[in-house]
C-alpha cells in the first residue's frame, strides 16, 4: 500500500495539490480550514478594504505568533538548565 497521498486544498478560494503522507490527511484538511475560517473572519468582520493576500498575510501572523508562544511555553531547556544547577548546588553542599 502506497503510503502517499494526493490531495487538492482549497484555501483562500485557490486549490493547491499536495502529496503528503497518508496518515496526516486529517491535519492537513484541519489546518487548512483553520486558515480558511481565520480569511473568512478578516474578510467580514476586521478589514473590508484589504484584499485576500492581505488576510492571508494576517492569518499567517497569527498563526506564527501562536506557535513561538506556544514553544515558548513548553520549553524546558531553561526549567532543566536551572534544576542541574541546582543539583550540582545540592551535591557540593552534601559533600561538605
Amino acid at each position: 500500500m502506497n503510503s502517499k497521498l494526493s490531495i487538492n486544498l482549497m484555501i483562500a478560494d485557490r486549490r493547491y495539490a499536495f502529496n503528503i503522507n497518508r496518515e496526516e490527511e486529517a491535519v492537513w484538511r484541519e489546518a487548512a480550514k483553520k486558515i480558511n475560517e481565520k480569511v473568512l473572519q478578516y474578510k467580514q468582520k476586521k478589514y473590508k478594504d484589504k484584499d485576500t493576500q492581505d488576510f492571508l498575510a494576517l492569518a499567517s501572523l497569527q498563526y506564527a505568533m501562536q506557535l513561538l508562544e506556544t514553544k515558548k511555553r513548553t520549553d524546558i531547556v531553561p526549567i532543566l538548565e536551572e534544576l542541574n544547577d541546582i543539583d550540582a548546588k545540592l551535591g557540593d553542599f552534601l559533600e561538605q
